[in-house]
């Protein structure tokens, strides 16, 4: 199922990423840079291994795992996470856990277009989270702050 990812992908657009990185914690500099940068995200899958590249002129991640198996992860902003990769719904569906904080990374691919939802709930005091299929509901006992982020990408090989 994660084969309907396989592909190199151009950044064409982007919102609200600086309020998304803003709300992780990500301090000014690196959010400025980050606005900035138009990465490659390039999916590949091996038998049961996928990877997930993303290349920039700033900075290059690589991501190795199973889906369905938890993994750790140090992201592109140096947080370090525990993270788990599902397909849910046709979506490449990314849960990274770190410091009692939750954000999802939602990839969805639509004709040549890969489209990628990331949400963060900030969960103030003794709050619920809960993340339920395409995008979260977050069902809270006290107050939330939520960020969504999109961004699209154009398939430049198939």
């Amino acid at each position: 199922m994660a084969e309907a990812f396989v592909g190199t992908w151009n950044l064409k657009e982007s919102e609200k990423f600086d309020d998304y990185m803003k709300e992780l914690g990500v301090g000014f500099a690196t959010r400025a840079v980050g606005t900035m940068t138009k990465p490659t995200t390039i999916i590949l899958v091996e038998g049961d291994k996928v990877t997930v590249k993303t290349q920039s002129s700033i900075k290059n991640t690589e991501l190795n795992f199973k889906l369905g198996e938890e993994f750790d992860e140090t992201t592109a902003d140096d947080r370090k996470v525990k993270s788990i990769v599902n397909i849910e719904d046709g979506k490449m569906v990314h849960v990274q856990k770190w410091d009692g904080k939750e954000t999802s990374l939602v990839r969805e691919v639509n004709g040549n277009a890969l489209t990628l939802v990331s949400a963060h709930t900030k969960c103030v005091h003794l709050t619920i989270c809960v993340f339920i299929a395409f995008f979260l509901t977050v069902f809270l006992s006290l107050h939330h702050r939520h960020f969504q982020l999109e961004m699209s990408f154009a398939n430049v090989t198939t």
